[in-house]
């Protein structure tokens, strides 16, 4: 690489930003309640868990008003932090009476007025005789939260026959999620029930909540009880759509990440903080699932304490708990994890009649050719070796793309109106691009005109540059680099560090005045503000793979390309190759 074209590249005046964050639970975080509904189909929701709140529910000790700041805390949140669902892991009472029940009952009445989904189960606590399964028969809890509570809730879905077990399925990031509710102690009847269940709804993952399954063997490291080793054994471990598990009944907290028959990650957590200062103070679990960033982002607080004005040496140390097990983050593809019962519906391929949107000046389907099926004549030709692959992106017109190994680029022909357009009125340049794993080849070419700025008459900046360049710096960050028709040197976009293995749709707009750089439809920031209007030219052709200095191919692209598309007008972010099945998808 020559010293210019560094030099030139690298620039000056370059800086780092820094953006201030808010922190969950910071108090910036929790000034604003909006109120409201969740949206089902936002790609980031949060599942709400309440574990043991026994202690404030125990004859003439307790107290309610934790439990009742929780529940409207997690109403008054559930537009601003998109809470779809509300799990109680049981021990709801202390001793199973009557009237704690009813206590509790009625604190639930608000959950119940507003039809928010949300489910219950029984714990040891709950119940008159802890050693007795499913098929106990009538009690104060099922009284008061048996399968009749719930015949309004717009989750409920149905429970067994005893009236102990329950599931629920809830709409979130425009799918279904299951939830499981067993019983304290699942007989075989419960079993059977359970297994029914999930076969008749195979295609939904699916959250087990109960009361007792793992525990805390050390340094936050969850281990199964006996019973837990049960439950695992006859229901969780071969049922490929329980990703997720939720105990309370055991304290300290704890998590570990498990392996099914199947070969996947369940996620095992116990939370329970009935031992810590006032009973837990109706402390609470916010899963805040993120499909995009493919994370889970676990958080502890207790909205009682939030919403106090004053408090006492002890409350203050609870109001959010942030040690490993009470804060923390879940990695989990979601596509990847439910792929084996419900795989991703992928768009078919389209015609390539579907692609030629007005002003299309050329289309070319890498990977299954090299003519223009735009039928303007802009086809190309190959040098050096390139390998045909299968490889694609998901939203991609085609299904194919064309690999480059750092070893040929392909060209536009000699005769091809392409190599003389000047897009006066703007353009649009697209493809999709996808970066191996070890690739460590900076200033490798996308799309570049083989001659240079001086070429067409361009005398500042560095004119051995080509007129135009689409390549890759470092770290996989784009560059659009252009002598445009108005100026005398170069107007430059840059892109950020893009991650390898990873298909990516990126798109140059010019609206006849500035030019945007897109990556899958977003702007990035540091497109320039100084008019460049149309591209220069010296009749020269356009390198696909390839950069080139001074009329010279230096360095070729090491990556996958598939369709790639040039129009001579701006495009709206609607019109990119990959809205359609996009927007089908819910991604766009």
């Amino acid at each position: 690489m020559t010293a210019s074209r560094r030099s030139f590249l690298l620039g000056t005046g370059a800086t780092a930003a820094a953006a201030a964050l808010v922190t969950p639970g910071s108090a910036q975080a929790d000034i604003v309640v909006s109120g409201g509904r969740p949206d089902p189909e936002a790609r980031r929701f949060t599942l709400a868990v309440i574990p043991d709140t026994q202690y404030m529910f125990d004859l003439d000790r307790g107290d309610s008003a934790p439990l009742k700041a929780t529940l409207q805390y997690l109403i008054d949140h559930q537009r601003s932090e998109n809470i779809v669902f509300i799990s109680h892991l049981g021990d709801l009472v202390e001793n199973a009476q009557k009237s704690e029940i009813d206590d509790i009952s009625e604190r639930f009445e608000v959950l119940d007025r507003r039809r928010v989904g949300y489910s219950v189960l029984a714990g040891n606590h709950d119940l008159p005789d802890s050693r007795t399964d499913d098929q106990r028969g009538r009690t104060p809890y099922l009284d008061k939260f048996g399968p009749q509570r719930f015949r309004s809730s717009p989750t409920f879905r149905g429970a067994s026959t005893d009236g102990y077990n329950s599931f629920h399925v809830f709409r979130a990031a425009g799918k279904e999620w299951l939830v499981l509710a067993l019983d304290w102690r699942m007989s075989a009847k419960g079993f059977e029930w359970a297994r029914s269940v999930l076969k008749q709804h195979a295609k939904l993952p699916v959250i087990l909540t109960t009361h007792e399954l793992v525990y805390d063997g050390g340094d936050g490291n969850a281990t199964m009880s006996d019973y837990g080793r049960k439950l695992w054994d006859e229901l969780i471990k071969d049922n490929d759509q329980i990703f997720l598990t939720l105990n309370g009944h055991f304290w300290p907290p704890a998590r570990a990440t498990m392996r099914n028959t199947a070969g996947n990650d369940v996620h095992v957590h116990i939370t329970n903080y009935q031992d810590r200062y006032y009973g837990g103070g109706a402390m609470i679990r916010l899963y805040h699932f993120d499909l995009d960033r493919k994370t889970i982002d676990v958080r502890t607080l207790s909205p009682w304490l939030l919403g106090k004005r004053s408090l006492n040496p002890l409350e203050r140390k609870e109001i959010e708990l942030t040690g490993p097990v009470d804060r923390f983050s879940v990695p989990i593809d979601f596509e990847q994890r439910f792929a084996r019962f419900d795989p991703p519906i992928l768009p078919p391929a389209q015609p390539a009649r579907d692609v030629l949107v007005s002003g299309t000046v050329a289309y070319w389907r890498l990977g299954e050719g090299l003519k223009d099926l735009s039928g303007n004549g802009n086809d190309l030709t190959q040098t050096g070796t390139l390998t045909a692959s299968d490889d694609h992106h998901r939203f991609a017109p085609s299904h194919r793309s064309l690999f480059f190994g750092k070893n040929g680029h392909l060209t536009t022909v000699d005769s091809a109106p392409l190599n003389k357009q000047t897009f006066e009125r703007g353009y649009t340049i697209e493809l999709f691009l996808k970066l191996p794993k070890d690739f460590d080849h900076p200033w490798c070419g996308l799309f570049t005109k083989l001659a240079p700025g001086s070429a067409a008459g361009k005398t500042g900046d560095d004119p051995s540059e080509p007129i135009a360049t689409l390549n890759l710096a470092g770290g996989g960050s784009l560059q659009w680099a252009v002598f445009p028709r108005n100026l005398p040197g170069l107007s430059t976009n840059w892109g950020h560090e893009m991650v390898y293995e990873t298909w990516w749709h990126v798109a140059v707009v010019n609206n006849g005045v500035h030019t945007t750089l897109y990556v899958d439809g977003s702007p990035l920031l540091r497109n320039p503000s100084t008019p460049a209007r149309g591209i220069s030219t010296a009749g020269d052709p356009w390198l696909v793979g390839a950069y080139a200095y001074n009329k010279i191919v230096e360095k070729s692209l090491y990556g996958w390309v598939g369709d790639m598309r040039v129009v001579n007008r701006p495009l709206d972010r609607s019109e990119f190759m990959r809205s359609k099945a996009a927007r089908i998808s819910g991604t766009d």
